[in-house]
């Protein structure tokens, strides 16, 4: 945020006209050791207490020690690590989402959000806003509508928009303020809002910072729009949010947390009712942060790079994090906050192989995302076979720390394109010698019958199916299995003689994957011909009716 300007700060500024809300205090229920849905056991006690955040790159326990069969049957398998993977001759690229050309799709042209009275105060440029800040975009198959909701008007009020397809956005007019889509007039910094469509009486949660606690209003809604104050959480910082892991089905609060060397880490707190969510001010645990490993901007070597925000949500068979990197700030540009990828496969520790921003700012000055660059609530949307990132950008003010216009774009990637595995090695990659060609898997199990794999192939694609201990399974092998061509995002695999994989339910098998000038993203073993994974998507998507693969 803007440094100080005329003296007055943007929050003290605020803070002097922010309502106080009354903390209530009660337990938070601590979930018992459980195995989850791929075979990871949680350690006691859950979640792990640590005394610090580390400064350097740590590999999470379950790579270490992965499970001795996995299950597969939770949503598309991602090589975005080595979680599923005993040997590979193959290499791993990690992918950008690329920015569409659309954006921004949603940029501030109304009376109220041009609102910025700090900036009348101050004598500051003001920074007119329709921003996702963290906030949250769904698609919500009540009613078929993808819905935005946004910052409306610097740090003033929340607004919703809504859109059918992802692109072109309308601004409804509600009751809450008449002729305007306003749907929350207390002022604000950063919020969150999730639909959670399990909730049949109040599907919307929202949190929104209250300056005068110091802690996070708990409000909920039947519709979206008209929302009721339920709680209060305990203190946090400014930049908090949450959101819901569905593979545990808990909520989780990703809290900013200032450590006197490494300033902005995160802290976690889990609970299974957001309403009578809360906390002293030692429960939350320590989570992660920006390391050693999160590289400097070049005009800012020796500045110390921090965890600005982290937003998350369950994708098909992992938990897909956008991780908000502070490199640095000068005076001559507001925060260069990028956002980079991570993934975790038991929601508390982060396997982060890619460092480099997979949604960038922009480095021409003058675009509207040369400043700063954030993540929306819900993280993405699946939409046909891309994802839809959407993201606030902030102009910035040259020469300045100002925030300028913030508008909301939308970054796309292909589905499931996080990362892939190929035997085209780019020219200088250091190859791994002395293994058999393509991947083979850990032991897997699962109940259904027909694989799918999604994959970009120029010459062929094959794949075998072998017993724990290796051997080619009679009637699976790589010879027999029908050659996959030209790529797909859901692409039917099948041997000859009609073996099926039906019969191999509830076994320990691997697979092995053989590509010829071929790029795989992901596998999975359906229940059906059709080809749902039972995975999770993320915000939701055109199509689906629940926020699974079903």
């Amino acid at each position: 945020m803007p440094g100080v300007s005329g003296g007055v700060t943007r929050r003290d500024f605020l803070k002097a006209t922010a309502c106080g809300v009354a903390i209530s205090r009660s337990a938070i229920a601590q979930p018992s050791r459980e195995t989850l849905y791929n075979g990871i056991v949680l350690p006691a006690p859950w979640p792990p207490v640590r005394a610090e955040v580390s400064a350097e790159p740590q590999r999470p326990p379950y790579l270490i020690s992965p499970p001795r069969t996995i299950n597969i049957d939770v949503g598309r398998q991602l090589f975005v690590d080595d979680f599923l993977i005993e040997d590979s001759s193959l290499y791993r690229e990690f992918h950008r989402a690329s920015y569409h050309a659309a954006s921004p799709v949603l940029s501030p042209v109304t009376e109220w959000e041009h609102k910025d009275p700090h900036a009348i105060v101050t004598g500051d440029t003001p920074s007119a806003t329709a921003m996702t800040f963290s906030d949250g975009v769904f698609f919500d198959p009540s009613d078929r509508l993808f819905k935005m909701w946004y910052m409306a008007g610097y740090q003033q009020q929340t607004a919703l928009a809504v859109s059918t397809d992802g692109i072109h956005w309308d601004r409804p007019s509600f009751d809450v303020v008449r002729g305007t889509n306003v749907v929350s007039t207390l002022s604000r910094d950063s919020g969150a809002v999730w639909l959670d469509a399990g909730d049949r009486e109040a599907p919307y949660k929202m949190t929104g910072y209250d300056l005068g606690t110091k802690s996070l209003r708990l409000q909920e809604s039947r519709d979206g729009i008209h929302w009721r104050t339920v709680g209060t959480t305990g203190p946090c910082g400014d930049r908090s949010t949450f959101f819901k892991n569905s593979f545990r089905d808990v909520f989780v609060f990703s809290l900013r947390h200032d450590d006197p060397l490494r300033i902005r880490t995160r802290q976690y707190v889990e609970t299974r009712r957001f309403a009578s969510t809360t906390w002293t001010a030692g429960q939350p645990v320590m989570w992660t942060g920006a390391d050693s490993a999160d590289r400097a901007r070049p005009e800012m070597p020796d500045t110390p790079r921090q965890l600005y925000n982290v937003d998350a949500v369950a994708y098909e068979s992992v938990l897909l994090g956008l991780f908000a990197i502070y490199r640095g700030e000068t005076a001559q540009r507001e925060k260069p906050v990028d956002l980079c990828v991570a993934f975790s496969r038991d929601g508390f520790h982060w396997s982060r192989d890619f460092r480099e921003p997979f949604i960038p700012v922009s480095e021409r000055q003058g675009d509207w995302n040369w400043a700063n660059v954030q993540s929306a609530g819900g993280v993405c949307v699946v939409t046909g076979d891309q994802l839809y990132f959407y993201v606030s950008g902030r102009q910035g003010v040259p020469g300045t720390q100002l925030p300028g216009a913030c508008s909301t774009g939308l970054a796309t990637l292909r589905r499931d394109g996080f990362a892939s595995v190929t035997d085209n090695w780019p020219s200088g990659a250091a190859r791994r010698i002395g293994q058999a060609p393509g991947l083979t898997t850990r032991p897997l199990v699962f109940t259904g019958k027909q694989m799918f794999v999604n994959a970009e192939i120029d010459g062929d694609l094959r794949v075998e199916v072998l017993d724990r201990s290796g051997r080619v399974i009679d009637g699976f092998s790589a010879d027999r299995c029908a050659p996959m061509r030209g790529g797909g995002t859901r692409l039917p695999v099948a041997w000859s003689g009609g073996a099926s994989l039906a019969t191999l339910a509830g076994q320990a098998i691997r697979f092995r994957f053989v590509p010829t000038h071929a790029r795989l993203y992901a596998f999975w073993v359906s229940q059906s011909d059709r080809g749902e994974s039972a995975g999770y998507l993320a915000a939701g998507g055109p199509g689906y009716r629940t926020a699974k693969d079903v």
